[in-house]
């Protein structure tokens, strides 16, 4: 069951979370120290975070169905992204779901919660680096347009892969028209009150 999210700004009271999913989805995870750093250079890095909520409708039902469903509890995050705005560069810099949530679309949701906020902020394009064997992050990427343009040899440390270098461009009004209607898609799989991009 997909959870019901809040899409908001990272917090330096979240980064204890986001480092505990890091480390379960990346070989090479950034530090808390890192996350502290971002957060509080709030001119070039945007970061946002899912977090979960739940609303009173069928509340009865869900706590006879919690022993037997994987649901967050209310308050927890579950996934994040990071995006660095500079000079009309929005560079996807780290994007995240926890694992139990995986293949629900709530990457997805972070991907073009980033992209929005970027185009409102000036972003003209946008980059990304990808592990060549990580496929299903390379087929997202592909479904909001972007290309590999470069590689970079040797890129992560932790096996000597390479990384694909990946660009989408314009992030012009037709973009943002198009992320809008894949945003109003996702709402019908999806429940999330979306205060990133407000």
């Amino acid at each position: 069951m997909t959870p019901r999210v809040i899409v908001r700004r990272m917090t330096l009271d979240d980064i204890n979370q986001v480092v505990a999913i890091d480390r379960e989805s990346f070989s090479t995870p950034w530090s808390a120290n890192a996350y502290r750093f971002e957060v509080a250079n709030r001119d070039t890095s945007h970061l946002v975070v899912l977090e979960t909520y739940s609303d009173t409708n069928g509340a009865g039902l869900r706590r006879m169905l919690w022993p037997f469903a994987r649901r967050a509890q209310p308050g927890q995050v579950i996934g994040y992204g990071g995006c660095w705005l500079i000079a009309g560069e929005a560079h996807i810099s780290t994007i995240a779901v926890h694992p139990v949530h995986r293949g629900q679309g709530l990457g997805e949701l972070l991907l073009a919660s980033m992209l929005k906020h970027a185009i409102r902020l000036g972003g003209a394009y946008s980059v990304l680096e990808v592990r060549e064997s990580n496929l299903t992050a390379q087929a997202l990427y592909r479904k909001y347009e972007y290309a590999v343009i470069g590689r970079r040899k040797h890129y992560y440390r932790d096996n000597g892969e390479d990384a694909l270098l990946m660009e989408a461009r314009p992030l012009d009004g037709a973009y943002y028209q198009r992320i809008e209607a894949r945003l109003a898609s996702l709402s019908g799989r999806i429940h999330f009150d979306d205060r990133f991009t407000r």
